[in-house]
């Protein structure tokens, strides 16, 4: 089941922009454009999570934020501020995280992950075409059969899966799944991608971005 976030934010053009990049790895979304609205929304459905900004009309985002703290749904502030008062204020009244804009999509995407599986609301279960990922086993399936992948292919499998249609540097996936720490050659990347779209019949989906890394496409 796809899990629902709701963006607070009065700037449409920012507003659509997150919209199109959660729907792109497969969130559902609910767009409001003040405090108000998100909170007559948040009366009559379910989300899993909030991105809120900082400075909306009729009921700014701390205010909303100690009006819905019996709900209980974690809290990602987003806002053009970035004093010390402003961080140190969002997170007293209980937000998981705060970033401040403008920031890249892969980052916020890596935030609401983040606090997703501390609240233990991550999906267990990634599927892409005929592939099923069981991340509690560490498993992988295609059409039906385990596939045998190393520990490193497995996690090079998961971070494409998770930003289906992103292109990704070959130095964000060493980050992802070598750590900080790697010092050897990106062309790693590549050997494992290699693997990766033999194992899984990904050949097609699984697309090389000139000068800059790859992209799992549906």
């Amino acid at each position: 089941m796809k899990k629902k976030i709701l963006i607070v934010e009065d700037d449409i053009h920012i507003s659509k922009i997150i919209k199109m990049n959660l729907n792109l790895v497969n969130y559902d979304t609910a767009e409001v454009y003040d405090g108000l609205a998100a909170l007559e929304l948040l009366q009559r459905e379910k989300v899993d999570l909030i991105l809120l900004d900082v400075m909306i009309p009729h009921l700014d985002g701390f205010a909303l934020m100690e009006r819905i703290k019996p709900y209980q749904i974690p809290v990602i502030f987003l806002t053009a501020k970035n004093s010390v008062y402003d961080k140190v204020n969002g997170l007293k009244l209980g937000a998981d995280d705060y970033m401040v804009k403008p920031f890249e999509a892969i980052e916020l995407l890596a935030r609401i992950e983040t606090v997703l599986r501390r609240y233990g609301k991550e999906e267990s279960v990634l599927q892409f075409q005929s592939i099923t990922v069981n991340m509690d086993k560490r498993e992988v399936t295609s059409q039906g059969e385990v596939v045998e992948l190393t520990p490193k292919e497995y996690e090079l499998l998961v971070v494409l899966l998770k930003n289906k249609n992103i292109a990704l540097s070959r130095e964000q996936f060493i980050s992802k799944v070598w750590g900080g720490d790697y010092y050897g050659e990106t062309r790693t990347v590549d050997m494992h991608i290699k693997s990766l779209r033999k194992k899984l019949e990904l050949q097609d989906y699984i697309k090389t971005i000139y000068k800059l890394g790859y992209r799992l496409e549906d």
